[in-house]
């Protein structure tokens, strides 16, 4: 078993001048002002398009990026976000393989930050309430992941196919994402992710 953070990367650069020309001849079309295109005048155009709230003109340009997280977020995140998405499936994957190191790999808890360097010798008592509460939980969910893990196991050995075996397999499971989703998108959800 294996606990790790979860994490973004991007899958390939950004090219800012030719995504800036590529919308830039989007809205154009719209006011047909193509023969208004010089230096400069993408980024014009396009601060007092979103000014004006003219923010679809964001949508033909694309990113594509690979997210770790768990199988929450995962449900969270594909439920109310539109875009392409490309996901770990727990119906195909078998942990018990040795490209997975044999073992179930889990996400920290976003709170386990609070905790993490709290000295193991040091007494339960000295610590506020809030990290003893956390030490707790952190206890129950760390015992129950093993719990899972060995299940699993068993199941697999048992000769339960990967989608048998997944039914025990908790929301703090790791998870990859490939997402590709337009600009417009991910500056307005991923950025402002309390806005819904």
């Amino acid at each position: 078993m294996r606990w790790i953070d979860s994490r973004v990367e991007l899958l390939e650069p950004i090219d800012a001048p030719a995504i800036l020309q590529k919308i830039e001849k989007a809205c154009r079309t719209c006011y047909q002002s193509l023969d208004l295109i010089q230096e400069g005048s993408a980024e014009r155009l396009i601060k007092s398009c979103i000014n004006r709230g003219h923010e679809s003109i964001l949508e033909h340009a694309n990113i594509t990026y690979r997210v770790i997280c768990d199988r929450g977020v995962l449900a969270e995140w594909t439920r109310h976000r539109i875009a392409s998405y490309s996901v770990e499936s727990t119906r195909y994957c078998n942990y018990n393989k040795n490209k997975f190191g044999n073992e179930l790999t889990f996400i920290y808890p976003y709170w386990y930050k609070d905790i993490a360097d709290i000295n193991k010798f040091k007494l339960i008592d000295e610590l506020s309430e809030d990290k003893q509460q956390k030490l707790q939980w952190w206890s129950l969910i760390n015992c129950s992941c093993q719990d899972a893990e060995i299940h699993y196991r068993m199941l697999i050995e048992e000769g339960a196919a990967p989608d048998v075996a997944r039914a025990i397999l908790p929301n703090c499971l790791k998870t990859e994402i490939v997402c590709t989703m337009n600009i417009r998108l991910s500056l307005i959800h991923i950025s402002e992710p309390t806005r819904h």
